[in-house]
């Protein structure tokens, strides 16, 4: 474990301004080096008029890291832009590309997405830890529960059909989506993807870069991969119609297509490729499965210990769980709290959990797709055929002392 601990910097008060980077190789492979073994997530690196702010996110939350007169901006962000191999005179757009960090403490390397954006005093630039680890081929280590695990294990025996992944930034969509696709044999099928950028290296899996400027876009990607041959298709992310339409057609061709999109629920899923002018037919015949996630806080084990939840947590708790529990489990609602320690560097949580609700899209579905109901009413329809939703998940989760109440509650 390094010495350094996010207790140390919670407070923008308690940062002294250093005065200049001397040695900026050794001050960003210290960052990094930092940044891995206490399992940050991201690192911003923000200009400001007079210094620089460096920010750690762990669990979700932002931590105050170091502060940096503004004069060591070009030297720091520069020094970035080498490693990423992007272009280093470029300061008046984006970009976007990754470090492949050597982390020397575990023999290994480690992918580090940065995107670099223009500010009023400078680039800002945004980088993304990819930790990868052997658990990548483990359904099981996606937490979910075992209705929902024996849910996706079952979609995922098709040999046709598109399943998403849904979920806002920072819930880790992409990450679920590779783990899923991970639980393939590749030497048993003709597996393509198309990244923006290629975050996880799987071997033996076609995987390519999106590169919009020369045209090569997801659209004009899935065009080409059509005449590939493949058996299952992944396509990083839908964000626009074009891709939405080509997508649900490829699944409707005897392809399994894997993707990500951007919406709160399984079923706002189903709304918004409705929105994005999708045909109402080609969604109800193609779509298989969505699972729509949360990505938040894990309780530290190390310092947890048994919580009386307020009056009003307890009785919205037993209102959402009532549906799922019978009466003998939920009059014996047993919730933990933190107390926080050296562990969790004093903050409480120790990593992160998936939450999860998992929408099989069945013929009960299909007319309410056509007819082009509401999400709610989509939702209201799917949990009267089983679907857990994503608050009952979450306070499933509590009850077995991987989260708190008070974190369960937050998504109401």
């Amino acid at each position: 474990m390094s010495d350094f601990t996010l207790k140390e910097i919670n407070k923008i008060d308690q940062l002294e301004t250093k005065e200049d980077i001397w040695d900026v190789v050794s001050y960003i492979n210290e960052t990094f080096r930092n940044a891995v073994e206490i399992w940050i997530s991201d690192i911003h690196i923000e200009p400001t008029e007079h210094f620089i702010l460096v920010r750690f996110r762990k669990d979700g939350d932002f931590f105050l890291y170091d502060k940096i007169w503004a004069r060591n901006t070009s030297a720091i962000v520069t020094r970035l832009k080498v490693l990423s191999k992007v272009k280093i005179d470029e300061n008046k757009k984006p970009q976007d590309w990754k470090i492949v960090y050597v982390y020397e403490k575990e023999k290994k390397n480690i992918d580090i997405r940065v995107s670099t954006l223009p500010t009023k005093y400078g680039e800002k630039v945004v980088m993304r830890i990819l930790k990868q680890d052997a658990s990548l081929t483990n359904l099981e280590a996606l937490w979910l529960i075992e209705v929902n695990l024996e849910k996706v294990r079952e979609a995922l025996k098709s040999k046709y059909g598109i399943i998403l992944i849904s979920g806002p930034t920072w819930s880790w969509k992409s990450t679920t989506l590779f783990w899923i696709l991970k639980s393939f044999n590749p030497l048993e099928y003709n597996i393509s993807t198309l990244e923006d950028p290629v975050e996880y290296d799987i071997e033996f899996v076609n995987q390519s870069q999106v590169k919009p400027e020369i045209g090569y876009t997801f659209a004009t990607w899935l065009r080409t991969l059509l005449r590939q041959d493949p058996d299952i298709i992944m396509v990083w992310e839908i964000r626009d119609k074009e891709t939405a339409v080509l997508a649900v057609e490829a699944a409707l061709t005897w392809h399994l297509v894997l993707s990500t999109i951007h919406t709160n629920s399984a079923t706002s899923t189903i709304q918004r490729l409705v929105n994005m002018w999708v045909e109402t037919f080609l969604i109800a015949s193609a779509m298989k499965m969505v699972i729509s996630q949360r990505l938040w806080k894990r309780i530290c084990s190390n310092c947890k210990e048994i919580y009386t939840p307020k009056e009003v947590e307890l009785k919205k708790a037993k209102k959402i769980l009532e549906p799922i529990l019978d009466k003998d489990s939920l009059e014996n609602l047993v919730f933990y709290h933190w107390k926080w320690c050296e562990v969790c560097s004093w903050t409480g949580y120790k990593w992160r959990l998936w939450v999860h609700e998992v929408l099989i899209v069945e013929d009960y579905l299909e007319p309410m797709i056509l007819e082009k109901a509401s999400a709610n009413e989509m939702q209201d329809e799917a949990v009267k055929h089983g679907m857990v939703t994503i608050v009952q998940d979450w306070l499933l989760k509590a009850l077995i002392w991987e989260t708190t109440i008070e974190e369960a509650l937050k998504l109401i």
